[in-house]
């Protein structure tokens, strides 16, 4: 039978012992500078306090002083060997759900749970909670190689049958939610987040305030997209895509209705986040430089959008043709 671990949500604040930003005390526990570190994070990665918890069972018992880059080695070491988790919802009090893969851990999620420790070092460095001197042991790990060459989209055949297995949905947002997310390669923790006042529906722009990387981001939204969402718009505190028992929370589509319409359309090998590959490769695929493409996804790292380069292909050879064919 296949495992469900729920973590909470948001770790609990640390007790009185913890100390605040500003006072260097390196025998804070792990576990504490954890607590410490979420009761002030902001950002909207579902999968931070579920990855930071493991690291609390990990980690948890030793001093800040006393942590080096053998303890966080050996950790991921034994974190490979295990089976991954995927995020699925989160129950009636708001925890997150994680289940049970069949695969071991992919190289780029290792790489995710070293990245959130090494986060949460660094913010001790720079409130001023880690000794005087003391170097965040993640900056002596180098990184696992991620398998990023193979990139997949929807072909047109497949986005068809996608498109119409959304429409006859039994939850009506979610041809409007695919479609946006293909229109404007959003992710879909941004998509989840999105209130309607973050959307103007007569300029064609919905803005996210707060992305992965920190940044804002302004989604252009087709004619298409605006006409799906005026089927459902609501008031302007609630979210785009809510759920209709807990209006307060963005509708768990990953448990139902995404896997029920991606087998209806016959389509296998493909997550949601998928979308997002599907915008940028079709922006490859009809001339758009990466720079453009970078722009559209919200990529700081060029190197990250590098992964689309190989479907311009077309548009380089035409570039070059114009450009060198009278060189002689």
């Amino acid at each position: 039978m296949e495992t469900t671990i729920t973590i909470a949500a948001d770790s609990a604040q640390c007790s009185s012992a913890a100390p605040s930003p500003g006072k260097r005390d390196g025998s804070i526990t792990v576990h504490k500078l954890i607590d410490l570190y979420m009761s002030a994070y902001t950002g909207r990665d579902d999968t931070r306090p579920q990855r930071l918890a493991w690291w609390q069972a990990q980690l948890g018992v030793l001093r800040l002083s006393e942590v080096t880059d053998d303890h966080v080695f050996h950790a991921l070491e034994s974190l490979s060997a295990q089976r991954g988790r995927f995020f699925a919802g989160r129950d009636a009090d708001g925890r997150c759900i994680f289940k049970a893969k069949g695969k071991p851990f992919a190289p780029a999620t290792l790489n995710r749970y070293q990245a959130a420790i090494g986060a949460v070092f660094t913010w001790a460095i720079r409130q001023r909670i880690a000794p005087r001197g003391w170097d965040n042991p993640c900056r002596r790990l180098g990184t696992r190689p991620e398998n990023n060459s193979i990139v997949r989209f929807l072909s047109d055949d497949e986005r068809g049958r996608l498109f119409a297995a959304c429409k006859a949905s039994k939850w009506k947002p979610l041809f409007a939610l695919v479609l946006l997310a293909i229109v404007s390669g959003a992710r879909k923790g941004e998509l989840r987040a999105l209130r309607w006042r973050d959307v103007d529906l007569n300029a064609g722009l919905a803005s996210v305030e707060v992305t992965k990387n920190g940044d804002r981001k302004t989604l252009v939204l087709t004619p298409d997209v605006c006409t799906e969402l005026r089927r459902f718009e609501g008031a302007a505190a609630t979210l785009v895509f809510a759920s209709a028992r807990r209006p307060d929370r963005a509708f768990n589509f990953d448990a139902g209705v995404w896997p029920t319409a991606l087998r209806q359309s016959r389509i296998t090998r493909f997550r949601f986040h998928d979308l997002r590959h599907s915008c940028a490769s079709y922006l490859a695929q009809n001339g758009a430089t990466l720079l453009e493409i970078a722009d559209v996804l919200g990529h700081r790292n060029l190197n990250v959008t590098k992964r689309y380069s190989h479907l311009a292909t077309a548009h380089k050879a035409k570039l070059i043709a114009r450009v060198m064919s009278n060189l002689e």
